[in-house]
């Protein structure tokens, strides 16, 4: 057997030695011709090209643009000109209606004053950080008078710059808030829900819940006025126990590019976990729409008249509120 594997190896030495420069020029031509193809695939970025050819400010813009949809779909249904997705819109629907059904078993009461379907502006309070309530409003509707179509809910500026989120708003109805975008919105027929508290409203602490703050300088009213169309109070109850912010950390969020950091029972002890809604108790309450169908567009220049139904508007969704807060036992039942 000794024999056997010297000799073997010995013959195999030897037909290497033999082999040697033919298997060098067939390695070599190898070589050459996956180069070729290499080039020809991906003539984008040739081999050639060294690292600092590359162009990464254009490399470092696509990624981050993947980066804003990651997660998402790519294959869509109609997409109208703010970015609303029918397709999204149906896939969500199982979820929302398990959030409004059983996690927060919303309540709504109300639905027997609202307009006809049509062009119209509902305006709620603003309710914690996500605009969960935003959504929620517009689900109701949209389950309540589907010939209407989905309503669209606006969205403050600072979350729009956030990751995933604006993609993710943009496809569910959610639309910047900006006069423009509401008066597009409702020349066009649609229902839309604002919040004029804003971000004072949003950053509000848990003590101050349910306090509504400034209604700005009318914009919501005016616009209600110029357009014709049914102005309508919504109080929410429950949402602004979702996410109850103790207190607000400055400076760590503005370099962050955010107004302000929240400091929550649940964030940031427990990571990404703290984003997870609390399973509060909620109800939806629509008011009775404010009695401006007799003013005309000349009366929106009216600076009185608007102050007057500004805070007659604010003064509705606080009556409504403190009346639900009132018949309800707890935060969670």
């Amino acid at each position: 057997m000794s024999d056997l594997n010297t000799t073997d190896y010995g013959a195999r030495g030897a037909l290497s030695a033999e082999a040697r420069e033919e298997g060098l020029v067939e390695v070599e031509r190898a070589l050459s011709q996956l180069r070729r193809e290499i080039e020809t695939r991906f003539t984008k970025v040739p081999m050639q090209r060294s690292l600092r050819s590359v162009d990464w400010m254009a490399f470092f813009d696509d990624l981050r643009r993947r980066f804003s949809t990651f997660g998402m779909s790519e294959r869509s249904g109609e997409i109208d000109e703010f970015g609303m997705d029918e397709v999204v819109l149906l896939r969500s629907r199982a979820l929302l209606d398990f959030l409004l059904q059983r996690y927060w078993r919303v309540e709504i009461s109300g639905l027997g004053a609202l307009p006809a379907p049509g062009p119209c502006l509902f305006v709620a309070n603003r309710s914690g950080l996500l605009p969960y309530d935003g959504l929620a409003i517009a689900h109701v509707l949209a389950a309540q008078q589907p010939e209407a179509g989905q309503p669209r809910f606006l969205v403050a500026d600072w979350l729009i710059t956030l990751p995933f989120v604006q993609s993710y708003l943009a496809r569910l109805g959610g639309v910047r808030a900006c006069r423009e975008n509401a008066e597009r919105l409702l020349s066009q027929g649609q229902r839309v829900i604002a919040f004029p508290e804003g971000q004072q409203g949003a950053a509000k602490v848990f003590r101050k819940r349910y306090r509504l703050q400034r209604f700005g300088r009318g914009g919501v009213v005016r616009l209600a006025i110029e357009r014709g169309v049914p102005l309508v109070p919504v109080a929410v109850v429950g949402a602004e126990e979702i996410h109850p912010i103790l207190f607000k950390v400055g400076a760590p969020a503005r370099a962050l590019g955010l107004p302000f950091l929240p400091v929550t029972p649940t964030f940031p002890a427990l990571g990404l976990f703290g984003f997870l809604p609390l399973p509060s108790k909620w109800g939806i309450h629509f008011g009775a729409p404010l009695p401006i169908e007799s003013l005309g567009p000349d009366d929106a220049r009216d600076e009185l008249l608007v102050a007057r139904l500004t805070e007659e508007l604010r003064q509705s969704i606080q009556s409504l509120l403190d009346e639900h807060l009132k018949d309800r036992k707890s935060i969670w039942s």
